[in-house]
């Protein structure tokens, strides 16, 4: 069984997803909060402490039509310093609607009267997690899937 990391990264809140590769699963895991300097690493190493992942999944913000935008250098920036950090692969996925599809699963569950922890509630894990769920699917193994380091 594999665990892999997805990321929503955000200018003040990155989204974190993990998931299992064995069931091709995934699920929002927390937010991590962003400042001027960057993520919060502690946070960042003790979930990579705690639950060992083996490969990196950041999403890749696109426009409409595929090209690239500010926020790409960010997610860019963000996937570098990953794999710096950690030495593992680290892969992007083409994460264009993957906030809408988020916010859309996050009301249906309310609608349900489904009740998550508040960490696994955010809107930003649930994004991680839809970004996520497109590796493991191999649906977001477009061109804006390429491996950093690895």
């Amino acid at each position: 069984m594999s665990c892999v990391f997805g990321f929503d990264v955000g200018s003040r809140l990155t989204g974190v997803a993990i998931g299992n590769t064995f069931t091709a699963s995934a699920r929002g895991l927390t937010i991590v909060p962003v400042k001027d300097d960057g993520p919060d690493w502690s946070r960042l190493d003790g979930l990579c402490k705690e639950w060992l992942p083996d490969t990196l999944v950041v999403g890749l913000p696109l426009t409409l039509d595929g090209a690239e935008q500010p926020a790409s250098r960010r997610a860019r920036q963000f996937a570098a310093q990953l794999q710096q950090r950690y030495s593992l692969p680290v892969v992007f996925v083409d994460e264009r609607h993957s906030s809408q599809e988020a916010a859309q699963r996050f009301a249906a569950a309310r609608a349900a009267g489904l009740r998550r922890r508040r960490d696994a509630a955010s809107i930003d894990a649930e994004a991680a997690a839809v970004i996520l769920e497109r590796w493991l699917s191999g649906a977001g193994s477009s061109a804006a899937d390429e491996a950093t380091g690895h």
